[in-house]
């Protein structure tokens, strides 16, 4: 599956922002998929997972109940709401797909990742 981000910017804190992530192909809904961001000088997190259904869903700590992730199916897309920005989440931010039809947090499961959107947020 491919993958493509969209939706970055730059924001002040305490704004939102939704990035998305358009799959190609036509069997998106066989894939679990993650949000994943990446500041400078610091490794590639996982973020938010949810599964091939939308039905089970993972924040992190550090962004729970401020982010949500969805997926819509029958338009392919996976989406991350991201609300009450703070500038910590500044990040570049990345979209995957993993092996699983189920939610997974271990990031050597996903296999196809998108090209990365950058956010940026003011304090």
């Amino acid at each position: 599956v491919q993958l493509q981000a969209s939706g970055g910017g730059l924001v002040q804190a305490g704004g939102s922002l939704r990035l998305s992530c358009a799959a190609s192909g036509r069997t998106f809904s066989s894939y679990g998929m993650g949000w994943f961001r990446q500041a400078p000088g610091k490794e590639r997190d996982l973020v938010a997972a949810i599964n091939w259904s939308g039905g089970s869903t993972y924040a992190v700590d550090s962004v729970k109940g401020r982010f949500f992730i969805s997926r819509d199916n029958a338009k392919n897309t996976v989406y991350l709401q991201m609300n009450s920005l703070k500038p910590e989440d500044t990040a570049v931010y990345y979209c995957a797909a993993s092996s699983a039809l189920s939610l997974t947090t271990t990031p050597r499961l996903y296999v196809s990742w998108g090209q990365g959107t950058q956010v940026t947020v003011s304090s």
